[in-house]
């Protein structure tokens, strides 16, 4: 298999479907109410759950996608920048993985029954265990804030590319 030198169509859909989907989830995590032990989740958790599944599908098709069509690191960086971008990257990969699994985990640990934007439910990972729900939940949002850091540094990266390089390696990204 050649590794390319630009993303196609495909990866470009699944990086930018992802990229909305997250700046939908973050905002809703963050708004939706506490729920208590005995509590079933309301329509915030839902929408919550259902983005997540969602994020959960699109970044194993783009992993699987990004691993049957691997796009070659731009020549023209430096070592310690193709590196370091490839180590983003695969980190990004995996913690977006963590974040969405971990945070179906508590969902099954605390014994939810939930569905997928109400249309069918979502099976169960694990039974209810409150101390298992308890540490899922800190590696859930462990993960949430190392990913929106990580997220963050790849933005800026790009916009340095963009703004300050002025060397094209975002427009690999964008669309068209």
């Amino acid at each position: 298999m050649i590794p390319r030198l630009h993303y196609g169509t495909t990866a470009k859909i699944f990086h930018w479907l992802i990229v909305a989907l997250l700046v939908v989830q973050y905002p809703i995590g963050w708004l939706m109410p506490d729920i208590h032990r005995g509590q079933q989740p309301g329509v915030g958790m839902i929408l919550h759950i259902s983005f997540g599944i969602s994020i959960l599908i699109l970044i194993v098709l783009r992993l699987a996608w990004r691993l049957t069509h691997p796009v070659a690191p731009e020549s023209t960086l430096p070592p310690w920048q193709r590196l370091s971008s490839e180590l983003v990257h695969w980190m990004l990969y995996f913690l977006v993985l963590a974040t969405t699994l971990t945070g179906w985990l508590f969902a099954s640990f605390r014994g939810w029954s939930v569905s997928y934007f109400y249309l069918f439910p979502l099976p169960m990972l694990a039974s209810d265990n409150a101390a298992a729900g308890k540490a899922i939940d800190g590696l859930h949002q462990a993960a949430e804030w190392t990913l929106l850091v990580l997220i963050g540094f790849h933005v800026v990266a790009a916009f340095a590319h963009m703004f300050i390089y002025r060397d094209r390696i975002m427009q690999r990204m964008l669309p068209g």
